[in-house]
């Protein structure tokens, strides 16, 4: 009997591979196609910026009427059917948890305004979206849907990052002579504007576009493919070390992947492309990546910079363990520590959690991304070798090597109230109800004569 088989409520919610029926997800609802849609437009509004090419949308704010009209249609039908708008799952609960503690600490804030602007205009919109992908996207054909539009939002981020490096367009001057990186997407997406920004962001989707690339067939297979392989250089040209270690371990992941599923002809293809790269790597890019280890060898002062703010920042988690300096106020404490106004956030975003909301706040976000991973580790255990649900399986995977990128990638961004990880983090949470409302679905369907 195929492991998709095994009931949902057989063990509680709080065991690892748990995954358990909410209310509200059924096997005759799909939910709101325009809710869908909507938040499929949002997603390429966030990736791509089309208002920053052509500054009329502005005058609309094209993102949030999309998010907007994806929120009213999946209120509308959730309530025609009714059904709960948000069905409760532990990673909703967290989050809950996460925001409500956010806002209790807002009146002991160093600075409570910047704390309330952080939230309202950035903190919640990014967990708004992480809701809308938990409750909206529930069917594989969805799935695959979303996960495409992010693949192929990858393409002009990549290959605009490329162009940019080689035909010396759109570059940064870093204080060293002769030393110059992309300036990032030219589209002007905040998401991506800046150079760490792009490669963290095309890391990101890399796993995805593997995900694909191993599911589909013929034509589909080869745009995945080269999606993957044009985010791959596009990572490389932005000449991020933190996006160096997160394709690094991106690499590691998928190689634990293929050697669980015993896959001996993808495993050779990771290996001889792993043996390739070094040949491929832009001049200058192994004395960058040399600064990883040999901190003081860093002519721009970055490294040095960053290592600094994590030693202050330890030391003021230390001094106020339990609800920190208020959301978003890191830099303003920063500054007073190292006695520089550098404005700088720490580059690292779990000492953000912590530094902010004090050692409660750093828990409730790690927990967070614990439980995100173990749900997607989890559906692709149930699934396991059923045929049925290959191509949710290969998702499965490749979310799980998305959220173990971040956790690398976040130890040297200060992204930690923005749409990176709770962009992943809500595709767990998509992939966790799809994998219920469909084995749902087939548990009901009409067996043949």
């Amino acid at each position: 009997m195929s492991t998709a088989a095994v009931p949902f409520n057989t063990t509680p919610w709080w065991r690892p591979a748990a995954i358990r029926e909410t209310a509200g997800i059924t096997a005759t609802t799909a939910g709101s196609p325009i809710a869908f849609y909507a938040l499929v437009a949002f997603t390429v509004i966030l990736l791509l910026s089309p208002q920053g090419w052509f500054p009329i949308l502005k005058l609309i704010r094209i993102a949030l009427l999309a998010a907007g009209i994806a929120m009213a249609a999946h209120i509308v039908e959730r309530t025609v059917h009714r059904q709960p708008v948000t069905p409760m799952s532990a990673e909703i609960g967290i989050v809950l948890a996460l925001v409500s503690w956010a806002v209790i600490t807002l009146p002991m804030s160093v600075w409570p305004g910047g704390s309330m602007r952080l939230l309202t205009d950035q903190y919640l919109k990014a967990i708004a979206f992480f809701w809308l992908l938990g409750t909206v996207v529930t069917s594989s054909s969805r799935m695959r849907g979303l996960s495409w539009a992010l693949v192929l939002c990858s393409i002009p981020l990549a290959v605009t990052g490329v162009k940019n490096y080689v035909f010396g367009e759109n570059l940064l001057s870093t204080g060293v002579r002769g030393f110059t990186r992309i300036a990032g997407y030219e589209g002007g997406s905040g998401l991506t504007g800046n150079p760490n920004d792009l490669a963290l962001m095309l890391n990101l989707i890399i796993p995805i576009a593997g995900a694909l690339a191993i599911s589909e067939r013929g034509l589909k297979r080869n745009v995945a493919l080269a999606a993957m392989l044009i985010s791959i250089a596009g990572v490389v040209v932005t000449f991020s070390r933190a996006g160096f270690l997160t394709l690094a371990a991106t690499f590691v992941m998928f190689m634990l992947v293929v050697a669980r599923r015993k896959s001996p002809a993808l495993a050779f293809g990771l290996l001889l492309l792993g043996l390739c790269a070094p040949l491929a790597m832009p001049a200058g890019y192994a004395d960058r990546l040399s600064t990883i280890t040999d901190i003081e060898a860093d002519k721009t002062g970055s490294a040095q910079g960053r290592w600094t703010d994590v030693k202050v920042a330890s030391e003021v988690i230390v001094q106020s363990p339990l609800v920190g300096v208020g959301l978003g106020n890191d830099a303003i404490v920063l500054n007073k520590e190292r006695g520089q106004a550098t404005w700088r956030s720490v580059h690292n975003a779990y000492l953000q959690y912590g530094v902010d909301l004090g050692i409660p706040g750093l828990l409730l976000f790690a927990w967070l991304h614990v439980m995100c991973f173990r749900s997607a580790r989890a559906v692709e255990k149930r699934i396991g070798t059923d045929p049925a649900m290959r191509e949710l399986s290969n998702l499965a995977a490749g979310i799980q090597i998305s959220l173990v990128g971040f956790f690398v990638a976040a130890l040297f961004h200060p992204i930690a109230y923005q749409f990176y990880f709770f962009s992943v983090a809500g595709l767990a949470v998509a992939l966790k109800n799809t994998y219920r409302a469909e084995n749902a679905r087939t548990r009901l369907a009409p067996v043949a004569a």
